[in-house]
């Protein structure tokens, strides 16, 4: 409660004086086009308790936020604002595009109706494998399954996630480590993340699995399917790669990361019509080696979800600000446009920084041509 009510102080201050502006200048926020991303798309902002925190909008906080956007930038989509990026041409009105990430059926839902209504262009990255399936994407079936691990009989937690990984050959003896598996759901989830390929997390989903008696499944979390994206398409929305299977390509080998981005434009140039040119990294985790193979698979942009943007590759790290359901809220828990200009102009970046190492810079020997 105290850290939102310092939060919208601070934003009403500096909108009101005009310094978010100043900050956002200083930054270089204000001198990029403005990328925005979101996750799921809900009818009620309420219903989520199957939500990862910050994955989830409701359909009626989405309008706020694109009715402030469309106050104060132009609308484009993302090959318009790829041409305005190679052109250098950033004069007139600031230009912003919408994105989605995962594929989640409820874009189709509950963003399209709001997009078509109000004439605004949008992208939405898929994770190729997942499209026309009822699989749940893999985090959340691991976040689903650590939230049965951690309910609580009379001994504790009906799993000890330590143990577990110990039984799997995945021990985690680091005390900063160990404190996190036993805190909670989410921030278990964030460690393992952090260090465990995938192969390691489908392993650990299957121990859990069996261990909790449990495989979380859920409508709601559905992708989308083949028809749907066909229809998106023809809405004009654009379809970008969100790699195969969301492997977050950091902590994979390098063949692994490569058929993981050029596997996933196959696919989607295989159903659907025209070429997929832009890319979004999962979890926005990119690295030289990442960024070599995105390039290799004949993407000629690709996103993250940080304001880091590699000199040598600025077309293949372009930054988005990633918004939801409370991300601009105010100590009241309304819409605050104040908190919005904040959010946009990167403000409390500088009090949390992005904390991925994205290693040293991307250098032109590894972005090699692809003919694309």
């Amino acid at each position: 409660m105290w850290r939102r009510l310092a939060k919208t102080g601070i934003a009403c201050g500096l909108s009101w004086t005009g310094a978010d502006d100043w900050i956002g200048s200083l930054s270089g926020s204000r001198r990029r086009p403005l990328v925005i991303g979101y996750h799921r798309v809900v009818e009620d902002g309420a219903s989520t308790e199957l939500a990862l925190p910050g994955m989830v909008i409701s359909r009626r906080m989405l309008e706020r936020h694109l009715d402030w956007i469309g106050r104060r930038y132009r609308f484009v989509s993302l090959d318009e604002l790829g041409e305005l990026l190679l052109s250098g041409d950033a004069s007139g009105q600031p230009v912003a595009a919408v994105t989605f990430d995962d594929g989640y059926s409820d874009v189709y839902h509950n963003a399209l109706p709001v997009l078509r209504r109000k004439g605004i262009p949008a992208a939405v990255f898929v994770v190729s494998d997942l499209v026309g399936t009822h699989c749940l994407p893999l985090y959340d079936r691991l976040f689903l399954l650590l939230g049965h691990a951690f309910e609580r009989d009379g001994n504790g937690p009906r799993v000890s996630l330590p143990s577990l990984l110990l039984r799997l050959g995945l021990p985690f003896n680091d005390p900063a480590s160990r404190r996190a598996l036993a805190h909670g759901p989410f921030q278990a989830l964030g460690v393992l993340l952090d260090r465990l390929p995938q192969l390691e997390i489908q392993a650990l989903i299957a121990a859990l699995a069996a261990e909790t008696g449990s495989m979380p499944r859920s409508p709601e979390l559905r992708p989308l399917t083949w028809e749907m994206l066909l229809e998106l398409h023809g809405a004009g929305v654009t379809i970008g790669s969100h790699t195969r299977s969301h492997a977050l390509l950091t902590n994979e080998r390098a063949d692994r990361v490569a058929e993981e981005a050029a596997g996933s434009r196959e696919a989607l140039e295989g159903r659907l019509p025209g070429r997929v040119v832009h890319f979004a990294y999962p979890d926005g985790r990119w690295n030289a080696r990442a960024v070599a193979a995105v390039a290799a698979a004949g993407y000629r942009f690709a996103y993250t979800v940080c304001s880091h943007q590699d000199s040598v590759a600025p077309l293949l790290t372009i930054p988005r600000r990633m918004l939801w359901e409370e991300s601009c809220l105010d100590s009241l828990g309304h819409f605050s446009e104040s908190v919005m200009s904040c959010q946009v102009n990167g403000v409390f970046d500088m009090v949390a920084p992005c904390e991925r190492d994205h290693g040293p810079a991307v250098g032109a020997a590894c972005l090699e041509p692809s003919g694309a």
